[in-house]
């Protein structure tokens, strides 16, 4: 039975979105996870939602505690994720609102908990394979309804993930572009490797907010400037997520 949970937060605690809604808490052994999970359905399809900075957007990106929150959804039931993220653009084509769903991501972050692996059985080194990060089959899904929806997409993108809360200097931003990334957030890593760990198959829609630094004709990003984009668009990301959920719930 398909069970989908969605790491997010802004606009998805729309009643209208999730049917049935009723709020779970939960503890992990790595702790509480960011916000209680929220469990309804989507087009007949059951869902987990949680708010990765907490619902009023109180938690930084190094201390979302991220080993908890996948966890939780994995102890939920869940089969599947979907994580949502405001990113910048690191490339000329990629405009403020397009989405990008990620195919490969770089980790920049230092000073996070990084595994569910902190020491090994004797006999059991655990080392997970992190070649394609992504789940293929929920990736085509999202692109798919991306088109179907007429939603400007980018159908695969590298995203570095920076530890923040700061933005990225200049010169670190054309040292990310030089390396080969597309776009820029402070929350993907480590979570798409704790997902990868915990055995649950993880996708992730970015929504361009800004061209972080790095592009002279523009305005360096601001806070500011990244709600305000985000805020204009969060009705598309609903659209996806609530087009696509259907759509992973007939897949094998």
């Amino acid at each position: 039975m398909v069970k989908i949970g969605i790491i997010g937060g802004s606009g998805l605690d729309d009643p209208d979105i999730l049917k049935d809604a009723k709020e779970v808490e939960v503890d992990t052994p790595y702790g509480n996870p960011t916000s209680p999970l929220k469990v309804g359905k989507i087009e007949g399809v059951d869902v987990v939602l949680i708010a990765r900075h907490g619902r009023e957007h109180t938690i930084p990106p190094t201390q979302v505690n991220y080993r908890a929150n996948i966890h939780a959804l994995k102890e939920a039931g869940c089969t599947h994720i979907l994580a949502t993220t405001a990113c910048g653009s690191l490339r000329e084509e990629i405009g403020r609102g397009d989405f990008v769903i990620l195919d490969q991501f770089i980790d920049f972050t230092r000073h996070r908990p990084i595994t569910f692996h902190e020491e090994f059985q004797p006999g059991k080194m655990v080392h997970c394979p992190m070649a394609e990060p992504f789940n293929k089959g929920i990736r085509e899904a999202l692109v798919k309804t991306a088109e179907e929806e007429k939603i400007k997409h980018h159908k695969k993108g590298t995203v570095i993930t920076i530890e923040g809360p700061r933005f990225s200097t200049k010169a670190e931003s054309h040292m990310f572009r030089a390396w080969g990334a597309d776009i820029i957030n402070m929350s993907i890593a480590p979570e798409a490797v704790l997902a990868n760990e915990a055995g649950v198959p993880y996708a992730a829609i970015a929504m361009s907010t800004d061209y972080d630094c790095w592009k002279e004709d523009e305005e360096p990003v601001t806070w500011e400037a990244v709600l305000e984009i985000f805020g204009k668009n969060v009705e598309k990301v609903k659209k996806l997520l609530v087009n696509t959920i259907p759509r992973i719930g007939l897949q094998k």
